[in-house]
């Protein structure tokens, strides 16, 4: 064989041999597929979610309208039986939607998170696509329409790019981890007498008034140590942020927690532990119905006033128990009033559903009783004017409030939950908004006694607070 023809012998072998290799590397790419995904399109831009989150797909008509939500609420929709609420990504994430023929079905996601389904709006379905998962990069701003947090990750197939959404992201009621990160654990130790003026003392947690001197005592030196670990634990495991707003409770709680070790570590070793030790903190039924104890009580606290409408500010309103339970009560106590409620939560799922909550026969029977209506199915639920005064608003608090000047705030419990960058801004807020007349009603142990500029007021059980 002469030269020229072994080296196209050679050449033709090592082209087999790449062909071969190529193909044994696609097939290796196939058999590592352990990601799959549902891709769709917004606005002519390619989207993907875990397929894991996709219950069914569906074309759908016409969707059940429902008063006072957010516009990207489209409605409800009966799916065998079940009542789900419809998100149309596009208005979610300010896309412009394409005018459609009034006959003209929509393309559906049935999307499922934890235990809650709901219906998601997109401009088109496609395919399922697999991929192998540690090829997802990093989100990048430039590569969609719609805020960075909620996009999981970028990743290419087939030579196509997808936006990977986040869904436990789009509709989960955390804090957002960018707000989170830079809180340190708060240090809570009281300055020894001879601590010098200065950075050192400025920075130093004052020790507590006299009169809270004996419920809000601090730790012993000794203790010390202890506690900060367990204000540490408490960020970390619960995202309860220690601060002047519930310190004295804290302090309280560890002194009672000492004695229930009994010797044993005091440390929140895990959530069972922590959440032992936070059960006592949260106030009476604030994701419940209110028993009329309770309703007699928070009726006390509503001042008197002449005012044509009450605007109330309720953040953190859950899943509409809450809201429910004081638009009732304001009804009672200003009559002739045009009650508004504001009800912001960022759950997006409570938001959604709370519109369509019903009430149980026992508590509808009780003091909620004239303003519940029987439905012809047996359900009880609340009347239109009730209805009509709450505005349930995917809202989150650490971001900037747009608000009328309101009567009453009632944030129960929700103010702990916010790092302390926050919490301060947010109080700030407060006295920004509220009227003359108007108070803030905070959890059964928080306090903003500690805040300059604030007159606190105890009725019954219940703590006000008023600008001074």
């Amino acid at each position: 064989m002469d030269a020229s023809n072994e080296l196209a012998v050679k050449n033709q072998t090592d082209t087999e041999l790449l062909d071969k290799d190529g193909e044994n590397s696609e097939k290796e790419k196939i058999s590592a597929v352990d990601f799959k995904m549902i891709t769709f399109s917004l606005a002519g831009k390619d989207y993907a979610i875990d397929i894991m989150k996709i219950k069914e797909i569906a074309k759908v008509g016409h969707f059940t309208y429902v008063p006072n939500v957010l516009p990207f609420v489209v409605g409800v929709y009966n799916l065998r039986g079940d009542i789900i609420p419809i998100i149309d990504f596009r208005l979610f994430f300010n896309i412009d939607v394409p005018a459609k023929k009034i006959d003209e079905l929509e393309n559906l996601l049935i999307v499922t998170v934890g235990e809650q389904t709901f219906g998601a709006v997109v401009d088109e379905i496609h395919s399922v696509v697999g991929i192998q998962k540690d090829t997802i990069q990093p989100p990048h701003p430039l590569f969609g329409d719609i805020s960075i947090r909620y996009i999981y990750g970028v990743v290419e197939s087939g030579r196509q790019l997808y936006i990977l959404l986040d869904i436990d992201r789009i509709f989960s009621g955390k804090i957002d981890a960018e707000i989170a990160k830079p809180i340190k654990p708060v240090v809570l130790q009281q300055p020894s007498a001879a601590a010098p003026a200065g950075k050192g003392a400025a920075n130093a947690v004052p020790a507590p008034s006299p009169a809270n001197a004996a419920s809000g005592a601090a730790p012993s030196e000794a203790s010390d140590k202890d506690y900060n670990f367990i204000v540490h634990d408490l960020q970390e495991i619960e995202e309860f942020y220690v601060s002047h707003i519930n310190e004295n409770w804290v302090k309280r709680r560890f002194a009672e927690w000492v004695k229930l070790c009994a010797g044993k570590t005091t440390q929140l070793q895990n959530k069972e532990k922590a959440d032992e030790f936070l059960g006592p903190f949260w106030s009476k039924a604030s994701s419940s119905w209110w028993p009329r104890a309770l309703a007699d009580n928070v009726y006390k606290l509503l001042p008197d006033n002449a005012a044509k409408q009450i605007i109330v500010w309720n953040i953190g309103c859950g899943k509409g128990h809450e809201t429910y339970s004081l638009a009732c009560l304001l009804k009672k106590r200003y009559p002739e009033a045009k009650v508004r409620i504001y009800a912001h939560d960022k759950d997006l799922l409570n938001v959604s559903n709370a519109p369509l909550l019903s009430i149980e026969p026992a508590f509808a029977n009780d003091w909620y009783a004239p303003y519940v209506t029987h439905k012809a199915n047996g359900e009880y639920t609340f009347t239109q004017e009730i209805k009509d005064s709450i505005m349930f608003e995917y809202h989150d608090c650490s971001n900037t409030n747009v608000l009328p000047m309101v009567d009453i705030i009632f944030a129960r419990d929700v103010v702990s939950l916010l790092p302390q960058n926050v919490q301060d801004p947010l109080i700030d807020d407060f006295a920004e908004k509220l009227k003359g007349n108007g108070i803030v009603v905070l959890g059964e142990n928080e306090s903003l006694s500690e805040r300059h500029g604030w007159e606190e007021k105890m009725i019954d059980s219940l703590f006000i607070y008023s600008k001074q």
